[in-house]
């Protein structure tokens, strides 16, 4: 039977609007519990599908609307692209109407509804992990990042990083759409379970997890200028603002991303000025370079300034598509014509290395330094732990997209790494937002968009050869999750015999007039 495509396109726009609604889970609407709830409109569309490829249409229309939603901020930079970037994602979530189909479309038996209570979240998972390559953009707009401000919640990324909390956001949606479908009792039964288990498995984790005990302490220090387009008098403001932080206590001042535009190298004048603030803050200074080289190309670094000088310095590896580069440049060079996009791509670095810093008492520091969009890699961070760091440290700039959703969106990160990997997290910001989170992540500190100035935290260090089970045992969630999927896919579908269960919502055949 071919059904009539006229028909299912009401379906298919209520999928699209359906993909918006999990993004209010995000920061800036931050509506986190929502996220428990969201999916279950567009997961029943996909459910009630006639067919197959019809659930697999409608999830396709639903992963555009997420992306859409989720990623509007970006027209300033990619402009129409963004609508092919989200075509080409949503693709990723016809899996997982597909999977809702088979598993949930009517009859529904209690070994089906206990299948997809453990293959929708794998399915879901399996699509975040792929859009996550580095190569494609990178992850952003993950399921489980929004219940950043839940710490408890974020037991379970201590143990599978943010995958495993979308796992569980996505088995709840799933069980409370087989609660809403379903009427027999053994079936619903299954749901409960599996629901109430997804929704208290991360507080379960956080109350077992052994709590970090009371260790040396860090005063970090995070310079916000504020939205200053001329480079020059953004340099000058960040500097008035770290020297009257003179006379505090302090172990480190974090300046943001592209703070300075000058080859600290070549550029003595400039480098003198930051020895000089380091000296007068008896601080070591972490500022951010955003400049030619010698060899005639730019790249974005950290610099660690000393009153001695330059001590360390690390290249960003992982560039924002399109903001930093333009992927296939000789193809889609054009889209610089139309937006803000990178006129020219940046170089990136080669490798991931510790900056070896010390406190006000010379003790050791050292430093996850990363840069701006690096945060959102969760492999990133978890390098860093796993080679010594005790405090993560990202610089920011996304001044591009000051009155959007993105300043928070990528402040509130900060959270998981911290939670993923036991340490803390300081995000210094030129336009905001500039946040502090402790080793659980638990925000402690926080200068919104709209605040120039600085911040300074006190914040608990990691003792070095802390690991949380994440860090040992790595991406382990989204990779049973492509293993679930992929043996799901090779399991032909057997439609059960007989009639339907007993009080399950009885099989509607089409009119006439669809089957014509």
């Amino acid at each position: 039977m071919r059904f009539p495509a006229a028909l299912s396109r009401p379906a298919r726009y209520g999928a699209l609007a359906a993909g918006a609604l999990p993004v209010l889970a995000f920061p800036a609407p931050g509506l986190a519990a929502l996220a428990w709830v969201a999916l279950v409109p567009g997961l029943l569309l996909m459910r009630q599908a006639p067919t197959a490829r019809e659930a697999a249409v409608r999830g396709w229309w639903f992963g555009a609307g997420f992306i859409l939603t989720a990623m509007y901020w970006l027209i300033p930079s990619v402009g129409p692209g963004l609508l092919a970037i989200a075509v080409l994602f949503g693709a990723l979530q016809a899996a997982v109407g597909l999977a809702v189909w088979r598993l949930l479309h009517p009859p529904v038996t209690a070994l089906r509804a206990l299948a997809a209570l453990v293959v929708v979240p794998s399915v879901w998972v399996s699509t975040e992990y792929a859009r996550s390559w580095h190569a494609l953009g990178g992850p952003w707009a993950l399921l489980g990042a929004t219940q950043w401000q839940h710490p408890a919640v974020l037991g379970l990324a201590s143990v599978g990083g943010a995958w495993l909390v979308s796992a569980a956001v996505v088995a709840a949606n799933t069980g409370l759409v087989v609660l809403l479908t379903v009427r027999q009792i053994r079936v619903r039964a299954v749901a409960a379970a599996v629901t109430v288990l997804a929704v208290a498995a991360g507080p379960l984790l956080f109350a077992l997890r052994t709590q970090p005990t009371p260790g040396d302490y860090a005063t970090v220090a995070l310079v916000q200028p504020g939205v200053i387009e001329d480079a020059g008098a953004r340099f000058d403001a960040s500097a008035r603002i770290t020297a009257a932080l003179a006379g505090q206590p302090l172990d480190l001042v974090v300046w943001g991303e592209s703070s300075t535009t000058s080859d600290l190298d070549r550029d003595t004048a400039v480098l003198n000025r930051l020895r000089t603030l380091s000296a007068g803050t008896g601080a070591q200074l972490l500022v951010g370079e955003d400049a030619r080289k010698a060899d005639g190309r730019i790249s974005k670094d950290t610099v660690q300034i000393t009153p001695d000088g330059i001590a360390g310095r690390y290249r960003k590896i992982r560039l924002v598509p399109f903001g930093e580069y333009i992927p296939l440049r000789p193809v889609l060079g054009w889209i610089a014509g139309v937006s803000k996009a990178a006129g020219e791509n940046r170089v990136p670095g080669t490798s991931f290395h510790l900056l070896q810093a010390t406190d006000r008492a010379g003790r050791p520091l050292p430093l996850g330094a990363l840069i701006c969009f690096e945060s959102a890699f969760p492999d990133m961070s978890r390098a860093a732990a796993d080679d010594g760091a005790r405090l993560l440290v990202y610089q920011s700039a996304t001044s591009t997209f000051q009155h959007t959703w993105a300043p928070q969106q990528h402040a509130s990160l900060g959270a998981l790494r911290a939670a993923e990997t036991g340490r803390p997290v300081v995000q210094a910001s030129l336009t905001g937002e500039s946040v502090a989170y402790d080793r659980q992540g638990r925000r402690l500190a926080l200068l919104g968009t709209s605040a120039t100035g600085s911040v300074t935290v006190r914040l608990p260090l990691a003792d070095p050869a802390a690991r949380t089970w994440y860090d040992r045992l790595g991406d382990w969630a989204p990779l049973t999750a492509v293993a679930i999927t992929v043996t799901a896919a090779c399991v032909p579908r057997r439609r059960p015999d007989g009639p339907e269960p007993a009080g399950s919502p009885a099989v509607t055949e089409p009119s006439p007039a669809a089957k014509a």
